[in-house]
């Protein structure tokens, strides 16, 4: 469903420049010094410091960081499977579903397969206090790319601080989730997931199309690891990191003019703008 608009496909070159870059805060990590696998081992390669995961008839694959945080810049570069990938989903993700199940939070970068012709969809997700029995609310924004996210890496990320969720790519901020109540924030430590597996119920189209294993194995590739933050151990006083240049923190007027920019161009669904929502479910919208 289009919420905002007709998409515009010939923006440019791309979203105006953001002028700071979160990313170069942190240097590259490997993927040992981060994660553990969490399933799918036999569908796991790491190659040049690049793993793959994949999915097939018989099984998807996923990892886990080894220490859960409070808060931190969490990134990774991604590669998306070419051609038809309808009801896989490649996902970079923070949750405590493990430590609470039925009640986890959760923030999402997920992105839904597609079929041939057709571009992906990345869409992000807040989850708070609630999933797994009948009480999902799930606070989606869904955008198409400025670019082919299967012809190179690119760089995701998540940026959770005490004060707002920031999502971006290539250093670009697409969306900025404040903090207005307790009550709609994530404040449990999460630990951060990545994962690729079969959606095909919900993912490509409300579900209208499945996987489709005859085009398997699907693959997702993740490298240049960048991740720092308060972890669920740090003193108190550990201070978390900033998506600014200013020490007050927050977005510079240059990320806003970014993030407006693709939101403009490249959003194709708001969770706010959706009039068949229950939004006294989601009180932040109505702020």
């Amino acid at each position: 469903m289009l919420i905002t608009g007709a998409l515009v496909t010939n923006a440019g070159n791309g979203p105006p420049s953001p002028g700071f870059y979160p990313s170069s805060k942190f240097r590259s990590m490997t993927f040992d010094q981060w994660f553990r696998t969490l399933w799918g081992p036999s569908h796991q390669t790491i190659d040049n410091n690049a793993l793959a995961i994949w999915l097939d008839s018989s099984s998807g694959s996923g990892f886990k960081s080894v220490r859960p945080f409070r808060s931190g810049y969490f990134g990774a570069s991604i590669k998306l499977q070419p051609g038809y990938t309808a009801g896989v989903n490649t996902a970079f993700y923070l949750s405590n579903n493990e430590a609470h199940p039925g009640f986890h939070d959760e923030v999402d970068i997920e992105f839904l397969g597609t079929t041939f012709g057709k571009p992906y969809t990345l869409q992000t997700n807040v989850y708070i206090r609630g999933s797994g029995d009948g009480n999902i609310i799930g606070r989606e924004m869904k955008f198409h790319l400025w670019f082919d996210p299967t012809q190179n890496f690119h760089h995701y990320a998540i940026l959770w601080s005490p004060h707002d969720i920031i999502f971006f790519v290539d250093d670009v901020p697409i969306r900025r989730y404040p903090k207005k109540s307790a009550t709609t924030f994530p404040l449990r430590p999460m630990w951060l997931y990545g994962s690729i597996w079969d959606a095909s119920s919900w993912a490509t189209e409300d579900g209208r199309y499945k996987a489709d294993y005859k085009y398997q194995p699907f693959v997702g590739r993740f490298t240049n690891f960048r991740v720092g933050g308060c972890s669920a151990y740090s003193s108190p006083q550990c201070r978390p990191v900033s998506a600014s240049p200013r020490r007050s923190g927050g977005l510079s007027k240059r990320q806003y003019m970014a993030m407006k920019w693709v939101q403009s161009h490249y959003m194709v669904y708001n969770y706010c703008m959706d009039d068949k929502r229950d939004h006294s479910l989601t009180p932040e919208c109505g702020k």
